[in-house]
């Protein structure tokens, strides 16, 4: 019998607030190489795709959506099962109402004693940033910020209302993910609210961390997933990140988001921060300003990076932002992970097509940003069968590629040249250029990666997360479960 380990959401989440840059780099490590596994394994490896059974999902009444998420990895056996909240409307792409024009911006800073009197705990920020109303004060708040909104008026608020009504219902998945040793004890029981968001964020920057340019990051979401990706992309690149931008449905939601960058003492600052250092400053846009299209045409065209983190049903901007000539000039790390069925789309499906559509010397494409002809995708089964995006857009298996194929670029570039290694200099040149190209493409050019979430990536990085509560005491034991 083995002793059994319960970790609470908060215990997660204090857990994951301690991790350094190296321990990041540790749990994408272990993650990639289950994902690599699970591409390129044979089926004697528990990790590969012929182990890993396909989910399964149930309908509830309430429109709600429960997955059975079962996995198998080395460390054991797990079963993740987790209910979703339906969403009914993303972000808007237009301008909404007449609501009057205005951004706001500010950079995190440890602020004064006199500044912090009456904000809420950087902890409450966090549990509440998926929630509709603010956990801090507009006061407080304002200490921190350039520029004070001008929206705070019924007029705005009605336009908010209306410009998404998904605002009622909290998208964040509840449930937990039960892990069993490979004697089929049960050794692990975690709420995995703030694990699915980690984890999503984990698999998601490890594409992000070897991109070249990463200095302004345009974020559609304020919620757990949102705030995963920008702390990952800013442990992982902090120098390098001069901006992230918040694109959002209303700013009283993406308050609390804002707060939890801002310095504010809780768990929240619980372990290393270096990106304060950096001076890196925020923005949030929203359809409660009347100059919205214009705004978010600047926001997506001057991205680097572009992280979709919204449960949306239709597009999160206009195709031809990224479509046209002006938007095809620069390369773009693109991640799409809040879809998850065939209806849901954050991605107009014309920006994949244009992104694997093959590419003609007339064309004159070295004015543009280099494609590569297929969008990344977590699990190809699960992308052709779950994905809007990916169905929506009418792709096939040779247009998509796992991420598990491209994360060993070094490993795979090796072997490839020992294999080459009876048939003289050519076989091994042409694999170094081969490998060079990908890493270019995967560093320079227009890469979109979509994920619909493995139970393979909760089990590999909840075994990950089970260490380290022991090792850190963290968390209930239950002895000789």
């Amino acid at each position: 019998m083995a002793d059994l380990t319960i970790l609470t959401d908060d215990n997660v989440r204090r857990l994951l607030h301690g991790l350094s840059t190296d321990d990041i780099l540790h749990l994408q490590g272990a993650l990639a190489e289950a994902l690599h596994t699970y591409s390129t394994g044979s089926q004697d490896q528990c990790a590969c795709a012929a182990n890993q059974p396909h989910r399964t999902s149930l309908r509830q009444l309430n429109g709600a959506t429960t997955l059975f998420m079962p996995s198998k990895a080395p460390v054991g056996t797990g079963m993740k099962i987790v209910t979703l909240a339906e969403s009914k409307s993303p972000v808007p792409s237009s301008p909404v109402g007449s609501a009057s024009s205005s951004t706001v911006a500010f950079t995190p800073t440890l602020p004064t004693r006199s500044s912090t009197a009456s904000t809420t705990s950087s902890a409450r920020s966090e549990a509440s940033i998926i929630s509709t109303k603010s956990s801090g004060s507009t006061q407080s708040t304002a200490s921190t910020i350039a520029s004070a909104p001008s929206t705070s008026t019924a007029a705005s608020t009605a336009a908010s209302t209306a410009a998404s009504t998904s605002s009622a219902a909290n998208t964040t998945p509840i449930g937990s993910l039960l892990v069993l040793d490979g004697q089929g004890a049960v050794v692990g029981l975690i709420n995995a609210a703030t694990l699915t968001a980690f984890r999503t964020a984990l698999a998601a920057t490890m594409l992000f961390k070897r991109r070249e340019h990463v200095g302004t990051i345009t974020v559609f979401g304020a919620g757990k997933q949102a705030y995963w990706h920008i702390r990952l992309a800013l442990m992982l690149r902090g120098a390098d990140v001069k901006r992230v931008n918040i694109v959002n449905r209303s700013f009283a939601s993406a308050q609390p988001l804002l707060e939890a960058f801002s310095g504010v003492d809780g768990i929240m600052d619980e372990g290393p921060t270096p990106w304060r250092a950096h001076g890196t400053k925020f923005s949030v846009l929203t359809p409660e300003y009347g100059e919205y299209t214009r705004l978010l045409k600047e926001e997506v065209r001057k991205a680097d990076v572009i992280f979709c983190c919204t449960p949306s049903l239709t597009p999160l901007f206009p195709p031809e932002l990224l479509t046209a000539t002006e938007g095809r000039k620069k390369g773009r790390y693109i991640s799409a992970i809040g879809s998850y069925k065939r209806h849901m789309c954050e991605l107009h499906p014309d920006i994949l097509r244009q992104a694997t559509a093959p590419q003609h010397r007339h064309h004159h494409h070295h004015k543009h940003a280099r494609s590569d002809g297929v969008v990344v995708v977590d699990s190809l089964s699960a992308c052709l069968k779950e994905a809007g995006e990916i169905v929506q857009a009418g792709l096939g298996p040779e247009q998509l590629v796992e991420v598990g194929e491209l994360v060993m670029l070094k490993r795979q570039a090796l072997q490839s040249s020992r294999a080459g290694g009876g048939g003289g200099d050519e076989v091994d040149e042409g694999a170094t250029r081969a490998a060079d190209a990908l890493t270019e493409w995967l560093s320079k050019g227009n890469v979109i990666y979509k994920s619909v979430g493995m139970g393979l990536m909760d089990l590999t990085v909840g075994a990950e997360v089970l260490r380290l509560a022991g090792e850190r005491s963290v968390g209930t034991r239950v002895a000789a479960f």
